[in-house]
């Protein structure tokens, strides 16, 4: 594309019949994403490691066991998942559970002073008849392992590969009650915790790093909606200096909502913020189709967007829980873990324009369609959040 062509390009909007286009973008998007209904997205996986008196440990682990055996998504139809279990012969079923230990072994760890200890697994759940307000299960929606500690063991950790969410860890102790929660991110090992003595609280760089890592994994790669969001912003203009404006728009109001959220100056209701987050995504899609030029008007509609994700991202630490001590770190480098995500996405997004462009070819042709499939995916979950899907 020549100078003067990259300049009209704002101005100059090739024919197109536009209603056709997005009619099949968003068809196209809901064909990606299809309804679940009778699903439940496990966020985190919370874990109660309890060690008794006797010299025996049992952890309990939450997450949905159907999808876990079946080796699928838990965003699948929990329903569908539970019919197929059942409808199993019962040999084949009782093999799935043997198959699932297997598994339970291979991508969890209980570690004592470094070294795994081995563990039965069991099902509490299994064949529980559940209540017409519960999710469908087969096999239940918690896995218990049980295992011996180890003699003259000082210290205990915990490992879940990255296959499962996130982990929400308590560690209760013989006599005591559990121990403050700790976040684990995917794939990462819990930090030690004593098996007697005064428990050690995470340090000043401990906690920096442990906040600065869960902001960015709730960007890249758990945090779709937001990416979609900062991808549309990117698309919007070639040049550096719009792009900035409204990266620095959004950056400026999620940190506000995000710090008054998590001290208590301000709170919205989950189903109110998580559709209007979706329908920001829209917004954003749709007019960078109509209208890819920068205009005021929008930098305040980013800003009053980025108070929304501000208040989703604020959410999302009620549910990690901030420690009690560095509470104010904790914030802040969940906040810098964030930035880096973004920045990770407007890199990446600015990158594949630049070599779009490098090979000749029109800038329209790529951002237009792009921001109606990001507007089409933004439009789906508007819905399904809407109505609590």
């Amino acid at each position: 594309m020549t100078r003067a062509a990259h300049a009209d390009y704002p101005r100059k909007l090739m024919p197109c019949r536009w209603p056709s286009v997005a009619a099949w973008l968003v068809a196209g998007a809901l064909a990606l994403f299809p309804p679940a209904a009778g699903a439940h997205e496990f966020a985190f996986t919370d874990v109660r490691l309890s060690l008794h008196a006797a010299g025996t440990w049992t952890a309990e682990v939450g997450c949905d066991v159907d999808a876990l055996a079946l080796g699928v998504s838990s965003s699948a139809d929990s329903a569908v998942l539970a019919a197929e279990i059942e409808g199993m012969a019962a040999a084949a079923r009782d093999e799935l559970v043997t198959r699932l230990a297997s598994l339970l072994e291979r991508r969890i760890r209980v570690r004592f002073d470094g070294t795994p200890a081995s563990f039965d697994v069991t099902l509490p759940e299994r064949g529980k008849a559940r209540g017409p307000s519960e999710l469908p299960s087969a096999l239940g929606l918690v896995v218990r392992l049980d295992g011996r500690v180890p003699e003259g063991a000082r210290e205990v950790t915990f490992f879940a590969s990255a296959a499962f969410a996130q982990v929400r860890l308590s560690v209760a102790r013989p006599g005591e009650a559990p121990g403050p929660m700790e976040l684990v991110t995917p794939g990462a090992e819990s930090r030690p915790v004593l098996l007697a003595g005064e428990r050690v609280a995470a340090g000043t760089g401990e906690t920096m790093a442990r906040f600065t890592r869960l902001g960015l994994t709730h960007i890249l790669p758990f945090g779709l909606d937001h990416v979609l969001f900062v991808a549309g912003l990117a698309l919007l203009s070639p040049r550096l200096g719009p792009l900035l404006a409204q990266v620095t728009a959004f950056t400026l109001a999620h940190t506000l909502t995000l710090a008054l959220s998590t001290y208590g100056a301000l709170s919205l209701p989950s189903r109110l913020v998580e559709p209007l987050i979706a329908l920001s995504i829209v917004y954003v899609g749709v007019e960078n189709a109509v209208s890819p030029r920068l205009r005021s008007s929008r930098l305040a509609l980013v800003f009053a967007f980025g108070l929304l994700h501000g208040l989703g991202f604020a959410g999302v630490l009620a549910e990690m829980g901030l420690p009690d001590r560095h509470r104010l770190l904790a914030l802040l480098a969940f906040n810098v873990g964030v930035e880096l995500g973004q920045l990770a996405v407007i890199a990446l997004a600015s990158g594949v324009l630049a070599l779009w462009a490098l090979v000749g070819r029109d800038r329209g042709a790529l951002v237009r369609p792009a921001s109606l499939a990001i507007a089409g995916i933004g439009l789906f979950w508007t819905v399904q959040r809407a109505l609590g899907l």
